[in-house]
């Protein structure tokens, strides 16, 4: 599949990616070559391949749950700089 410099300039601009005029003949060129490559892979079939969630096949070791400590609101708050009502005070990020 071969991308045209319309097709580059409309990707980065969807993408919000500046780039250069000297600059859309390469990334037509790797993004064509990427989607060749996707297309490649398009062909193999997979059927009869079993889905994973991992390429590794160990299980991880479970433990009994445990209740730990206790409530510490207090411990944690005291080391805040400024907190008030049980909370953290934060500066105003959003107007």
């Amino acid at each position: 599949m071969s991308l045209s410099e319309k097709d580059v300039l409309k990707i980065a601009k969807l993408s919000r990616i500046r780039i250069k005029d000297d600059e859309v003949a390469y990334y037509q060129k790797e993004l064509s070559s990427i989607l060749d490559w996707v297309d490649m892979l398009q062909e193999v079939n997979t059927d009869d391949v079993q889905q994973m969630s991992s390429v590794v096949s160990e299980t991880l070791p479970l433990r009994e749950d445990q209740v730990m400590g206790g409530y510490k609101q207090d411990d944690i708050l005291a080391n805040a700089p400024k907190a008030d009502y049980g909370c953290f005070i934060v500066p105003k990020v959003v107007e």
